[in-house]
């Protein structure tokens, strides 16, 4: 049972996947991944999966590691914002 159908639709299916882990977290060995990421129709998808299970490497819905951690701590103090707000 596939339990992430939206990887059948992912523009990545059938590239070769080590452009999505180049050997450095820089943006410019990112960039050709990421170039497929952007016309992607299951971006999110991908990048809420990597998010979710915590993927440490490889760029996911057009995010490498790096940019990932940054979208976990924003969303980390939104809530912590929000919980805050409703507390006062």
């Amino acid at each position: 049972m596939n339990t992430q159908p939206w990887r059948a639709k992912a523009a990545c299916r059938g590239l070769d996947p080590s452009i999505f882990y180049p050997s450095a977290d820089e943006e410019d060995e990112a960039a050709p991944a990421k170039e497929v990421c952007a016309v992607c129709p299951v971006q999110v998808e991908c990048l809420e999966h990597a998010l979710g299970f915590r993927e440490r490497e490889g760029v996911w819905g057009g995010a490498t590691e790096r940019e990932r951690r940054r979208i976990i701590r924003q969303r980390r103090r939104a809530a912590y914002a929000a919980a805050a707000k409703r507390s006062a």
